[in-house]
């Protein structure tokens, strides 16, 4: 499911009862990123205020801690991309800087610089991984000794993306977005351009900055995802031709389940979609236990979809579980009262990223 983003339906259906917390320093701007996680079987792996990389145990308890920048970075405050593969852990950070370390030990593997800071998920396919940076340009990379395999630009924009950017891969192709709302697949062994979909008009890119693009999503043979000014899209993954367009308000990463789309708008309203025909199957209000005076500076951050209920997280540090059969919010937790992370399930349990903490939740 990591390569194509879809979460799909997990095996969760929790009491949402906190079970223990996995600290670390307090980051800075929380609100700006979306932070990722690394699950090593039942361990975790997370980064603090400073840039160092920490591996807990499945008790909270710490099994390293390694940082490797230099004191100057350190007050910087580096945010990390993380993603694992085998025995390795692969990072990317926002000074430009990438590499690889032992997954078991912390211990440093080898460390690179690239021109340009790095805004995106990470990939990994075979014995290489795949990052797009603040250039828009997607780079291939070796896990073993990070020498660059390939890149490929696509247009760039003056203003740096504000959402983290999105890649997906299958069918030997790497899907990606870039600031400016283009959808591009690229041959993943020659580094080619297979077809590339602008979304917004070349009028308008003065107002990318603007632009927030909900992760891509592949299920079907077909390319989803929505953006914050009204457009829900449906691509197919061959040919990058539009199937259906919705005029949805969503950025958080939609879930599909058989022949169903599920997202959530940036006003609180789940919304199920047929995923062929792009017909809207049902819309519910999921904000009504929040007032109304209050709705209008809470947005959706993420959810994931289990067995009987949606769990969803809000920007003010709410968890609210919502009944799939009737698209009803039936209970809502304080988690925190800023921002917090969408949700992430591992053996039936849990786990929401706070600014200072990872709390598990039965």
């Amino acid at each position: 499911n990591d390569l194509s983003n879809n979460s799909g339906r997990v095996n969760y259906d929790g009491n949402l009862k906190t079970i223990s917390k996995y600290k670390f320093s307090k980051i800075d701007n929380f609100n700006r990123f979306e932070p990722e996680m690394v699950f090593d079987q039942s361990n975790l792996i997370f980064f603090d205020n400073k840039g160092s990389i920490l591996k807990f145990d499945q008790f909270s308890k710490l099994i390293w801690k390694k940082n490797y920048y230099r004191k100057s970075e350190k007050k910087l405050k580096p945010v990390l991309n993380i993603a694992s593969h085998g025995n390795y852990l692969i990072v990317t950070d926002n000074l430009a800087k990438y590499y690889v370390i032992d997954i078991e030990s912390g211990n440093l593997l080898w460390m690179k610089s690239n021109i340009a800071p790095f805004n995106s998920q990470i990939k990994v396919y075979k014995d290489n991984f795949f990052v797009t940076d603040f250039q828009n340009i997607l780079r291939c990379y070796s896990i073993k000794d990070g020498e660059e395999v390939w890149n490929i630009k696509t247009d760039s924009s003056f203003v740096k993306s504000q959402k983290k950017l999105s890649l997906i891969i299958s069918d030997e192709k790497v899907y990606f977005n870039n600031s400016i709302g283009d959808i591009s697949a690229v041959d993943i062994n020659r580094g080619k351009l297979v077809w590339q979909t602008p979304t917004q008009d070349s009028s308008i890119y003065e107002s990318s900055f603007r632009l927030k693009t909900s992760d891509l999503v592949l299920a079907n043979k077909s390319i989803l995802f929505s953006n914050n000014i009204n457009e829900f899209y449906s691509l197919d993954a061959k040919t990058g031709v539009l199937i259906w367009q919705q005029k949805i308000n969503s950025t958080v990463r939609p879930a599909v389940i058989g022949n169903f789309v599920f997202t959530v708008t940036e006003e609180g309203f789940l919304v199920i979609i047929e995923s062929e025909t792009g017909n809207i199957i049902r819309i519910t209000n999921v904000f009504d236990r929040i007032k109304e005076k209050k709705r209008s500076n809470i947005n959706p951050i993420g959810f994931v979809v289990g067995s009987k209920n949606i769990y969803l997280t809000t920007s003010n540090g709410r968890l609210i579980a919502i009944d799939i059969s009737t698209g009803k919010p039936i209970l809502m937790i304080k988690v925190d009262n800023k921002n917090i992370s969408r949700p992430f399930i591992l053996d039936k349990k849990l786990f929401i990223i706070k600014d200072n903490a990872i709390i598990k939740l039965d």
